[in-house]
């Protein structure tokens, strides 16, 4: 994206007026021979008659305010996309998925629930379901007065280590991102049981200590929180008072929404470079809503979208295997094979791996056979052992050469090396 004026980075833009004392959007051109600047570049989003005419980028820079008197968020760019989440449940039926959005603490007393709570306020239709069982949620979603925003506080509760899963709502709030997924439940009396598809999707906010199943994760913004600093302060909340300001933002985006609902219906945003897959699914409709909004949101929204995916990447906990296959790349370091003794002893010397205490046990031959096996070598054959002639006859081992291909598509590159440097 060009402009002429300097990235303005994440920096929370401040509004302008022009001659009719509406806000215009930072950065847009003012003065009788200023072009009007198009769609993404900050017209006004809403025009109505006179002084009702709503400004999107403004409008959007009260949102972020509003969360930034209550909430310490880790990074700018995280007080970007909670403005855009909030926005983009005005406009939900306008995208064919709808991001989850994930509030994570390793700690208690971090900020969580009442990120929440100000979400609350400025949300439509908000459902608050602690302790809600899958199938009120279910039915919750189809309720004859609009589809639901659902809150979910506490969620370690459901998917915490010592809280065994709830298999059922996990399935529910993944079919739920996706227009068009439904869930299945039996309605009737007695035996007279017809079965019943129920919609899925809705909006979702979740708040909860450690983290959270992967098939949610890769579906959510992910906010890392962390407790307040001695430096840190926020203001009270008092949902007597902050609750009504709260309520005045929410009615006003629910009325800019209705204005461009159909233009970001029509839209498809153009993602930053690197972005691609399931982190662009899940983008899509908050970069849709910066680019309706214009002003300072596009090139913020996209900034927070390239800082937020790479710290997800950073987060992320791959799967035990493709943790193999990463560290298996790095311990063959550029040699076209190895015996499976030295692979094991260079594994279980890795003081960031798991496999020294792989169920008490170090991870041992066939350990290292059985999980990689479940992987193929570009000829689609499961990578095995294979002969290795060594000064002391022949042992087991592995080639490159049949896990290049695995390393290709599971593994990061890391800096300075090729995928196949080590063929």
């Amino acid at each position: 994206m060009t402009s002429t004026e300097p990235r303005p980075g994440l920096k929370s833009p401040t509004p302008t007026r022009d001659q009719t004392g509406l806000a215009e959007p930072a950065g847009t051109p003012t003065g009788s021979g200023a072009p009007k600047v198009a769609a993404r570049q900050g017209a006004l989003s809403a025009v109505g008659p006179g002084p009702q005419a709503i400004d999107g980028a403004a409008l959007l820079a009260e949102v972020e305010a509003f969360h930034r008197r209550f909430n310490i968020f880790p990074l700018e760019s995280a007080y970007v996309a909670v403005a855009l989440w909030d926005a983009h449940a005005h406009l939900i039926e306008c995208f064919d998925s709808t991001p989850r959005i994930a509030f994570l603490s390793p700690e208690p007393g971090s900020g969580k629930s009442r990120a929440l709570e100000v979400m609350e306020t400025l949300v439509p239709h908000r459902l608050m379901a602690a302790n809600a069982t899958t199938n009120a949620v279910v039915r919750a979603v189809s309720a004859p007065e609009g589809r639901p925003t659902i809150l979910f506080d506490e969620v370690d509760a459901i998917f915490g280590p010592a809280a065994g899963g709830d298999e059922q709502l996990r399935a529910f709030i993944n079919a739920g991102h996706r227009r068009g997924a439904g869930t299945l439940r039996c309605v009737g009396e007695g035996s007279i049981q017809t079965p019943t598809e129920f919609p899925s999707f809705c909006a979702v906010a979740m708040a909860g200590l450690g983290s959270l199943p992967d098939t949610i994760l890769t579906r959510s913004v992910i906010v890392r929180m962390r407790r307040r600093a001695p430096n840190e302060s926020v203001e009270a909340w008092r949902l007597r008072i902050h609750e009504r300001q709260g309520h005045a933002l929410r009615d006003r985006l629910s009325k800019w929404a209705a204005v461009v609902r159909e233009r970001v219906a029509e839209t498809i945003p153009e993602m930053p470079e690197g972005v691609s897959d399931r982190p662009a699914d899940v983008w899509e409709p908050l970069l849709a809503v910066a680019d309706a909004a214009g002003g300072q949101w596009p090139e913020r929204a996209r900034a927070a979208c390239l800082e937020l995916v790479t710290a997800a990447k950073k987060d992320d906990k791959a799967s035990v295997g493709i943790k193999l296959l990463c560290d298996l790349r790095d311990a063959l370091d550029g040699a076209h094979r190895m015996p499976t003794a030295h692979i094991l002893a260079s594994l279980n010397a890795l003081d960031d791996s798991p496999w020294a205490d792989i169920g008490g046990r170090p991870l041992d031959a066939r350990g290292l056979a059985k999980r990689l096996a479940e992987y193929v070598t570009a000829d689609n054959e499961p990578i095995k052992a294979r002969n290795i002639k060594t000064g002391d006859g022949v042992a087991k081992g592995y080639y490159a050469a049949d896990l290049t291909d695995a390393w290709t598509r599971y593994c990061p590159l890391t800096p300075g090396k090729s995928a196949t440097s080590a063929t």
